[in-house]
């Protein structure tokens, strides 16, 4: 799958190692779940939990949407991947 260190391919040696894609995929997973529990809160309660957490509209919590956004975007392709792998 990937190797411990970095890897040469057809463009060069790869960008991320093994452990450092883990650690992205963790914590990109993390941030879903995070979101993922957030919109239920919001669909059920009315309560937006990061906005409430960061203040709604402020600089940390739009941060905290984007990083949730891309991690999202980072999980599809991934997702992709695996798929044409098989």
């Amino acid at each position: 799958m990937f190797a411990a260190g970095p890897q040469e391919t057809k463009g060069g040696p790869a960008l991320l190692t093994e452990k450092a894609m883990k650690i992205l995929n963790i914590v990109t997973l993390v941030l879903l779940v995070v979101g993922g529990l957030n919109w239920g809160l919001v669909g059920l309660f009315g309560f937006d939990l990061v906005a409430g957490l960061f203040g709604a509209g402020s600089g940390l919590a739009r941060l905290v949407y984007v990083l949730v956004g891309l991690s999202a975007v980072w999980q599809a392709i991934q997702l992709l991947r695996a798929i044409s792998r098989e």
